[in-house]
């Protein structure tokens, strides 16, 4: 049966439609998993959004991909969201990247490896180690899958932990629906504002989402020459936030930070601020976007399909166990 972590992916449901001569009759669904509930099992389909009821569901199961990623491409689109999340202080071993900010995200705090490390895995990744140590931290590996298959084997091999999993997702700009002006999405609504700073207001926001803001973390999400940090007021209130960057050779929109405060939610802000930074990310020549949300985090999966966004590739956090 389906979990939490299937959230995300491609499915198949045998569903009973109905009986006949005392037999049931079955009816099979295949689409991605976008909501994953007590009563239902939500999919999106060729055909459109389909809500079955699980007690008509005989059997549902997690499905490959129509087709993956080229490992090229999975390379190119790590390296543009490398880009777009800055570190400040950063390593080579051969084409792999080090990365260091201080602890601050786990993105900015591990290494990154695509390409060839110009040495032996098990040597890899003892200089991983190494370099981790150097710094007073643990030692981290992001492993794009299945591209790092083979890191994996070693990291498991030597008893790292594993950190939930990522889902990298993207969409061409022109599937997006163009921002809403505010007269048309209710009266009051309050207009979407792009700055190339982040405010105060802003950066206490992303602060309370990732337990503080260091210097190092406002290098990170300031350090991109493309840079904009969308934001919406609502009675001076500060309600909802994002972040996007073009990196990639100017290809890819990056998404980061969407984040409306408790109590605006429900009120589709965060879908106006990923289509205003959208708008600015085409006004500047990008084709795609791309965003990175942990697969458990249904209700942000379930707002990003309805986007239009689809699973490019995953990752895992990998972690070091204590020396």
């Amino acid at each position: 049966m389906l979990r939490q972590q299937d959230v995300g992916h491609r499915i198949v449901v045998r569903r009973i439609v109905g009986i006949r001569e005392g037999r049931p009759l079955f009816s099979d669904a295949l689409g991605e998993l976008v909501e994953l509930s007590e009563t239902h099992v939500t999919l999106a389909t060729a055909q459109g959004r389909l809500r079955v009821p699980r007690d008509e569901v005989h059997r549902a199961k997690r499905v490959p991909p129509t087709r993956r990623p080229t490992a090229a491409a999975v390379v190119a689109l790590e390296l543009a969201a490398d880009e777009a999340w800055p570190a400040a202080v950063r390593g080579r071993l051969g084409d792999w990247l080090l990365r260091s900010a201080a602890g601050w995200s786990g993105r900015a705090n591990s290494a990154l490896p695509v390409g060839d490390p110009d040495r032996p895995l098990p040597a890899a990744v003892d200089a991983i180690e190494s370099w981790y140590a150097e710094r007073g931290q643990p030692a981290m590996v992001n492993t794009p899958l299945p591209l790092a298959a083979p890191v994996g084997a070693e990291l498991d091999a030597r008893g790292w932990d594993t950190r939930p999993p990522v889902l990298v997702q993207t969409v061409p700009l022109s599937a997006i629906p163009p921002a809403v002006e505010p007269h048309t999405v209710g009266a009051g609504s309050p207009p979407i504002e792009l700055a190339t700073a982040p405010s105060e207001d802003w950066l206490a926001i992303a602060a309370g989402r990732k337990g503080g803001l260091p210097d190092a973390a406002r290098h990170v999400l300031t350090a991109v020459d493309r840079v904009r940090f969308a934001q919406v007021y609502a009675d001076g209130t500060l309600v909802a936030i994002g972040r996007g960057t073009v990196t990639g050779e100017g290809r890819w929109l990056g998404l980061s930070l969407i984040e409306v405060v408790p109590e605006a939610r429900r009120q589709g802000l965060a879908g106006r601020v990923v289509r205003g930074l959208a708008a600015w990310g085409a006004a500047e020549g990008a084709s795609h976007a791309f965003l990175q949300v942990e697969q458990r985090n249904s209700p942000a999966v379930t707002l990003y399909r309805a986007l239009g966004f689809t699973t490019h590739h995953t990752y895992l956090t990998r972690v070091a166990p204590p020396a």
